[in-house]
């Protein structure tokens, strides 16, 4: 028979060591992975002069939409068939959002700073 203290000890040991190699886990698919892949680039360029804002594109654009930061909408293009195509912000915004489809169906959007 065991003496009580030797009981103990072993069985310190073995949570001890249990502990340890649960520490040691791979984490899963919680780690990050570096990417060196180069992000596709747009194929318009938005520019700003104020508050007029042109889209150019190296295709045609088939649709835009510009909404204000509370939602409201004050551009909505369908069918434009060009490739640029420009508009004026209300007066009183610092920021608007945009969407823009090209004729090949892809959509882009934007977050754009106006003064």
């Amino acid at each position: 028979m065991t003496c009580p203290a030797i009981r103990k000890i072993m069985a310190m040991a073995a949570i001890t060591l249990f502990a340890n190699l649960s520490f040691a886990q791979d984490p899963g698919p919680k780690t990050r992975t570096i990417t060196t892949e180069k992000k596709e680039s747009k194929p318009y360029r938005i520019l700003t002069n104020g508050k007029k804002i042109t889209i150019q594109s190296s295709k045609d654009i088939n649709y835009v939409i510009a909404w204000t930061a509370s939602g409201h909408r004050f551009v909505e293009q369908t069918d434009v068939e060009a490739p640029s195509f420009y508009f004026t912000v209300p007066a009183n915004e610092k920021f608007i959002f945009m969407m823009i489809e090209l004729k090949m169906g892809k959509r882009y959007t934007e977050k754009i700073g106006v003064q």
